[in-house]
């Protein structure tokens, strides 16, 4: 099997995100010699050995690119995702997308879960699962980018405020707005009933 990344490359592994080629390797495991792909995740700084035939069947490959960015902003920025209702289809629907190492459909994971902690906070479960979801989808912006991670998580939150943030954004500021009329409102009152 013909490789097509080298050392240095960035690749994406569904479970841990964005890793960089770190080398190509004969190594002899289980009585058998193979070539393994070794990789280091940008997140922990694991080092992960992948059987070069097994590759595809793990769903290692290569980042988004920049021209690609649009559409998972797209992905991102949709404003009423239909989720199921019931807690264990929705864990398992998500646990799915994310397993399929698709990138719009972590974006997705990302973006239902916002809108879900949005309206009612998350559960332990899906809180971790959303924060996961989060930091590999930030893995992935930051070399499509060629930024920081700050840089890539203000990215990510950015599309979100498009869509499923923005609704939470607009009734903090007019309950904001109503505080300061009803505080405005009662020295005018006070004032008026010394009169």
């Amino acid at each position: 099997m013909k490789l097509k990344w080298k050392k240095g490359d960035t690749v994406i592994y569904p479970q841990h995100g964005a890793c960089i080629v770190m080398n190509i390797k004969r190594m002899k495991a289980f009585g058998k010699t193979s070539d393994y792909l070794i990789l280091r995740t940008v997140i922990n700084e694991m080092t992960l050995s992948i059987p070069v035939e097994q590759i595809s069947t793990v769903g290692v490959r290569p980042p988004v690119s920049s021209s690609e960015l649009q559409d998972l902003v797209s992905v991102l920025a949709k404003a009423d995702p239909r989720v199921p209702a019931n807690w264990s289809r929705r864990f398992k629907n998500h646990q799915e997308k994310l397993k399929s190492g698709d990138v719009y459909q972590v974006a997705e994971v990302v973006r239902n879960l916002a809108a879900r902690d949005r309206d009612s906070a998350l559960s332990a479960a899906e809180k971790t699962m959303y924060d996961r979801a989060r930091v590999n989808l930030i893995s992935e912006i930051q070399p499509a980018l060629k930024c920081t991670t700050e840089e890539a998580e203000a990215y990510l939150d950015k599309a979100l405020e498009k869509g499923v943030l923005k609704p939470a954004k607009s009734a903090a500021k007019s309950t904001a707005k109503s505080a300061l009329k009803s505080t405005a409102a009662k020295p005018a009152k006070a004032a008026a009933k010394k009169k």
